[in-house]
């Protein structure tokens, strides 16, 4: 960091320390950022400013795909796209079923995927899609990046107005990243989901959130298999059908009303 010139008056009169523009360690977020409400108020309440920040990375870190990051973000691309803004996703590991992301309120017309194999394919992919005003949200998942990577992904979000999600392996939250906010995303009994925020603009936050994702009706019998799997073979990941299936079923009455 460059030294302060001495000769600069930080004490003069004539130059006081404006309280809307500078920002404190024990405050969250800068107050002139555009944010997103994530759908989920016990996340809203510890994301700076009450909700997604535009204009930045945001690196969420799985402990592997298909944990629930749709599922996490649905509420956020539903108004998105409801909007007329576009969602880009790229390279996903996983064909993204559409009938559940229309069940979750998505306007299918309004999302491209990109498929992109190589790391470095990607990253170039990432920058031109962070350079167009004109995308609502970017989804990217990144199982390989340097930290060179992410500074440049960083500086190409900084340019634009939409928000930016990285996804990327948990065993990289270790590693140094630019990213002003990052958020370890784990799963959870009954298809919710843990997310635990190790950085962000603000006071540390030490305890993981709860977060009780909504699980549209293609997906109920999947997670079934999945959460029954000898990965998830630990009591504290048993599978309870029942309350999927209540949750699913909550899910569809409140779209039925809403139409």
């Amino acid at each position: 960091m460059a030294a302060v010139p001495s000769a600069l008056p930080f004490s003069a009169p004539s130059m006081p320390l404006l309280p809307d523009v500078v920002w404190r360690g024990d405050q969250m977020g800068a107050a002139r950022s555009t944010t997103t409400a994530s759908g989920f108020q016990a996340l809203d309440r510890e994301l700076p400013n009450g909700g997604w920040p535009a204009s930045v990375l945001i690196e969420l870190l799985l402990e592997q795909p298909g944990v629930g990051e749709l599922r996490l973000l649905a509420p956020t691309l539903a108004r998105i796209t409801q909007a007329g803004k576009t969602v880009i996703l790229l390279a996903p590991p996983h064909l993204p079923f559409a009938a559940a992301l229309a069940e979750l309120g998505i306007d299918l017309k309004k999302i491209i995927l990109i498929e992109a194999d190589k790391p470095t394919d990607r990253i170039w992919a990432v920058e031109q899609a962070l350079k167009s005003a004109s995308f609502g949200a970017l989804l990217c998942w990144l199982p390989q990046a340097r930290a060179d990577h992410l500074r440049r992904l960083q500086l190409a979000a900084a340019g634009g107005e939409g928000l930016s999600f990285v996804f990327r392996p948990l065993a990289e939250q270790q590693q140094s990243s630019p990213a002003p906010l990052r958020i370890i995303c784990k799963p959870a009994p009954a298809g919710r989901l843990s997310v635990e925020i190790i950085k962000r603009r603000g006071p540390v936050h030490l305890q993981a959130i709860m977060l009780p994702l909504a699980i549209p009706h293609p997906l109920v019998k999947p997670l079934e298999r999945a959460m029954t799997r000898p990965a998830f073979n630990s009591p504290s990941y048993a599978v309870d059908r029942s309350a999927l299936a209540a949750t699913a079923a909550r899910h569809r009455a409140a779209l039925a009303s809403q139409a």
